[in-house]
């Protein structure tokens, strides 16, 4: 690790082998934790490479505890995060929504580190307990349609990690890895990502891939859409701008979206929308996320897919699957 620290600190770039082996020295306990900070310090002052990024990505997927829900053909609705602007958790919101519509989701997530509530903050909170158990997880997405994969539980790297992502309090490049490195793989995923440069990346790796997927940057600077203006779209078939038009939906203001000042407060938040009670512009912004994982699977198009996702959410069937799930994992 010395060595690659002083090649890294002369601003030298490494190879998609070398990252994958730092990677695996730091799972392993093998490196201090000076030397972690040093090395995820690092990368937050250039851009990664997407050599750098595939080997940490390598890394992670080969030392995984994985999870085998094929059968169940799900989706992962997971932003980077990182984006600095403290929304409400509307990935996690729109995950729960998605699986109300007849979408299975393979939920992926952690506690934040740059946010107030990461989403598996404000699912703690709200009284889901996690495991890695594959037949409890295979048992919660048969019946409810969604189940929580708690990164921690699976990636040995993440929780060696996680002291120092904690104390560093800033975005690191495991954020940009957080949803390429879900333990079930799935074929399908909608990703948000902090900015364009990370875009560009994900669109390359994601292309290598038999994967259906979106890649999202709101240009507000969001890691999902916000509705707050337009929201750079990649998926395998196209490369455009969606606007809160494409979900006949009008144009909101940031603060609409805002998460709390405290866990407890963004709990209150979710579990508000879900039952249908939150603002209009909460109720957009959730369905607008969850018709772009609708109508990736169902193949319909996100208008269809946007009213199916709004009719539900103010119906309160994604709290349905929340008190299901919640029952299940207790």
């Amino acid at each position: 690790m010395k060595s690659i620290l002083n090649r890294l600190i002369r601003h030298e770039t490494i190879t998609k082998q070398e990252a994958k082996a730092a990677l695996m020295q730091i799972s392993n306990h093998e490196v201090n934790e000076a030397q972690i900070a040093a090395f995820l310090t690092v990368f937050m002052m250039r851009n990664i490479t997407i050599d750098e990024l595939d080997g940490f990505r390598e890394a992670l997927i080969e030392l995984c505890i994985p999870v085998n829900l094929k059968s169940y053909n799900p989706i992962d609705l997971c932003g980077t995060g990182g984006d600095g602007k403290n929304t409400f958790n509307i990935s996690t919101s729109a995950s729960f929504l998605t699986a109300a519509c007849g979408v299975n989701v393979a939920k992926h997530g952690n506690y934040g580190v740059s946010s107030v509530s990461g989403s598996s903050n404000v699912l703690e909170a709200v009284g889901i307990k996690f495991t890695n158990n594959a037949e409890h997880l295979e048992r919660q997405i048969n019946k409810t349609g969604i189940c929580i994969l708690h990164a921690p539980l699976f990636h040995p790297a993440m929780k060696a990690v996680a002291p120092i992502r904690k104390s560093l309090a800033v975005k690191t490049f495991f954020n940009m890895l957080g949803p390429m490195v879900n333990p079930v793989q799935p074929q399908h995923q909608l990703v948000g990502v902090f900015n364009l440069e990370l875009m560009r990346l994900y669109a390359y790796l994601y292309q290598k891939t038999d994967k259906k997927y979106s890649i999202l940057h709101d240009l507000n600077g969001y890691d999902e859409v916000s509705l707050t203006g337009k929201t750079r779209h990649i998926s395998r078939n196209e490369d455009h701008n969606l606007t809160p038009d494409d979900f006949n939906c009008s144009t909101i203001k940031a603060d609409e979206i805002y998460g709390g000042k405290s866990i407890s407060e963004s709990a209150e938040i979710f579990t508000s929308i879900l039952r249908g009670k939150g603002t209009k512009a909460q109720h957009q912004v959730v369905a607008a996320n969850a018709a772009l994982a609708i109508s990736l699977v169902k193949n319909i198009s996100r208008e269809q897919a946007f009213e199916l996702a709004y009719e539900n959410l103010l119906q309160g069937k994604a709290y349905e699957v929340l008190l299901q799930l919640k029952s299940l994992s207790n």
